[in-house]
């Protein structure tokens, strides 16, 4: 078994123990049986207060969250039978980005949620070289662009005050595109992959206390990639009712090859650090 498969069983497990033991933690008390007195105050209290009625909440809901994700990524890339592997840092990561957008929008009504995760960022490099290794190039400029969408449907199998447990499936789509550019003689080459996977997972959802909470989500599936999967974790403070502050961690892993002229099997992961903004 490979060592991609082996993260991926453990990432799930971990998953499947977390949510176990949530559940068991959650279970309500066994109910003492009430005495006659008990009994008798009970029925004197109904007799004297009106019932209570608790009003379905059938509305819809929606929240918003722009996150940065300070993420470094390794493993390997290919293009025309030719591989090499990569390993660049947050830092190295971030000394190229020329701009970057990340966030995710949740639509929420009842027991049904459609979470839309985004992120889109483009990474620029310019070489000139005072002694060309090659003939009349003195510079070359390179341009990668990188977008992943992933929109999902999802359900509450438990919806608890103290646990919610979600499933979810969804797609995630890919986008990696290239540009190289020479000069003083402007020859370019551009490249692109553009493929979608169908994922399915589950999101837990645990306060700690009215203002702390924790979430824990991952997904895995497969399509035009190999595998496809990602693990996050959220700790999450209530800093006003409406407004939530988000610190974790992602985990993201994709091996796509298609064939043998493009190839990208590489691991992203960091913190991710967000603020969720509930409109409605």
């Amino acid at each position: 078994m490979s060592w991609a498969h082996n993260r991926f069983l453990v990432a799930v497990v971990t998953v499947m123990v977390v949510a176990a033991a949530a559940i068991f933690l959650c279970r309500p008390a066994k109910a003492q049986e009430p005495t006659d007195a008990a009994v008798t105050d009970e029925a004197q209290s109904a007799a004297s207060s009106p019932p209570t009625i608790v009003m379905p909440d059938d509305k819809w809901h929606f929240g918003v969250t722009p996150y940065l994700w300070f993420a470094g990524t390794h493993g390997t890339a290919g293009f025309a039978g030719r591989n090499a592997s990569f390993h660049a840092s947050f830092g190295d990561i971030f000394s190229y980005l020329n701009i970057g957008i990340m966030g995710a929008v949740e639509v929420r009504k009842e027991r049904f949620v459609f979470p839309v995760d985004f992120l889109w960022m483009k990474l620029s490099d310019d070489k000139a070289f005072a002694e060309s290794p090659v003939p009349a190039v003195s510079s070359i400029k390179v341009k990668i662009y990188e977008s992943i969408l992933t929109p999902k449907a999802g359900y509450l199998v438990v919806n608890k005050d103290k646990l919610k447990l979600a499933g979810t499936v969804g797609i995630r789509y890919w986008h990696l595109g290239e540009n190289l550019n020479v000069q003083p003689a402007n020859l370019g080459n551009s490249q692109s992959a553009n493929w979608v996977d169908v994922v399915a997972g589950a999101r837990l959802q645990m306060p700690l206390s009215p203002k702390v909470g924790i979430t824990i989500l991952g997904d895995a599936g497969a399509g035009a990639a190999n595998l496809d999967y990602q693990v996050v974790g959220l700790l999450s403070y209530r800093l006003k009712p409406k407004i939530i502050s988000q610190l974790g961690w992602r985990y993201l892993d994709v091996n796509y090859r298609p064939s043998s002229t493009f190839v990208y099997d590489g691991v992203t992961s960091g913190i991710l650090l967000g603020i969720t903004f509930n409109l409605k």
